[in-house]
């Protein structure tokens, strides 16, 4: 679907190889742009869990990309990257507001080599602005967004969501906006600059929430129990059974008060009690649940047409036969951390279905072939790699190192 198209992806993290990797998906040809140390999520560990030589995370989040180790400081190595622009259609950076200019791969220097270029440049605030220097991590955005204040008790500190929350929203943004972009020049021949902040983006997907606030005027007051969500009527959120948990979302009040052995809900009106009485429903909900199991909880409620469902923990999510039947993990092998499954691209096409074409790329595994694609010749290339301006791996050698490492154990 984008095969032809060249994406240069100098982003580290999350948001930004979230987003160059969905183009890779897509078929582009994507190449990373990291240090010749390579990108620090390769080295840092998420849960704990590093693999052979490769962070989980960095597997996760940059497949279907090639990767270039170039030092970007030195000037050789500016020089090179500023070839590889004339003919890319997008460059994605996720620099800390100013850093960019400073290195000079800014939107200015690089549309001046290549006016068609798509330029995405995600921060965590904005470009400018009171915060433009502040942090834009995950869990900070989540707390000011006001996302985090729309679930729980009253008195309580808030629960985080416990993912990326924010950076996967700002990915999937950035990967629309670039999208739009590259379809915008389809139509006029411009290229142009793609600016998305990590605030914006988690704070306009709660279009809902905040227009029951600015517009209805209902403040965001949580209560005295554990609702899912401050907007929504009782009783929705998760309850205990007698072994495990169940997800149950606003069903009629009489019929769940049959159903669960309720009378007081029997007499209770959705429209208005629901909203009233919510802790009172939610805490008798809550009492009646633990008499059963999940299951049978749920062989009940879906009989009945409630809307509940079960909580899965990932084993339970990854051995799912809905999740096996839509093929949502993707797997394929990696030189050194053998057969790696994780999620894949989330939209089925008909007639351009989404492949992975390569795993995540070792550090500089593809810097000898870009290069050399990009006209430098292999003595050119040689020097660059002696002068460390560029760095290279070649798979077989870690095959080796990673087998002979094996055998050792």
């Amino acid at each position: 679907m984008l095969s032809g198209y060249r994406v240069l992806d100098c982003s580290i993290a999350m948001a930004g190889p979230l987003a160059a990797q969905r183009l890779g998906d897509l078929g582009a040809d994507v190449v990373k742009v990291e240090p010749v140390t390579g990108e620090w999520q390769r080295h840092t560990a998420a849960g704990g869990i590093t693999g052979n030589k490769v962070n989980v995370s960095f597997l996760s989040l940059n497949r279907n990309k090639r990767s270039l180790a170039v030092d970007l400081k030195n000037t050789e190595g500016k020089a090179l990257l500023m070839e590889l622009v004339k003919t890319a259609d997008v460059f994605l950076q996720n620099y800390r507001p100013g850093v960019a200019k400073r290195l000079g791969v800014d939107y200015e220097s690089l549309s001046a080599v290549n006016p068609r270029l798509i330029y995405l440049s995600i921060s965590g605030y904005g470009e400018t602005g009171p915060y433009v220097q502040r942090p834009g991590q995950d869990l900070l955005l989540q707390g000011m967004s006001g996302a985090m204040l729309s679930a729980g008790r009253e008195g309580e500190a808030p629960t985080p969501a416990g993912q990326y929350l924010v950076d996967a929203i700002t990915g999937y943004t950035a990967f629309e906006g670039v999208l739009a972009a590259l379809l915008h020049r389809e139509r006029t021949g411009e290229g142009q600059l793609v600016q998305v902040n990590m605030l914006d983006a988690i704070t306009t997907i709660q279009m809902q929430e905040l227009s029951v606030f600015t517009v209805g005027g209902k403040p965001q007051t949580r209560s005295a129990e554990p609702h899912a969500h401050v907007y929504i009527r009782a009783p929705y959120g998760a309850f205990a059974t007698s072994d495990g948990f169940i997800i149950v979302a606003f069903p009629p009040l009489k019929l769940l008060g049959e159903l669960i052995g309720e009378p007081s809900f029997l007499d209770m009106e959705d429209e208005t009690d629901s909203w009233s009485r919510r802790d009172e429903i939610f805490a008798k909900t809550r009492d009646r649940l633990t008499a059963k199991t999940s299951a049978e909880w749920l062989e009940l409620f879906n009989a009945a047409g409630v809307w509940a469902g079960p909580v899965y923990g990932y084993a339970d999510l990854v051995n799912d036969p809905q999740i096996k039947h839509n093929g949502t993990f993707v797997e394929y092998d990696h030189p050194t951390e053998g057969r790696v499954k994780t999620p894949g691209f989330p939209i089925k096409f008909s007639k351009t279905p989404s492949e992975v074409e390569r795993g995540a790329p070792l550090t500089g595994e593809h810097t000898r072939e870009v290069l050399e694609a990009a006209g430098f010749t292999a003595e050119a290339v040689d020097r660059l790699l002696a002068a460390g301006v560029v760095a290279a791996t070649e798979p077989e050698a870690e095959e080796e190192e990673v087998r002979a490492c094996a055998t050792a154990r």
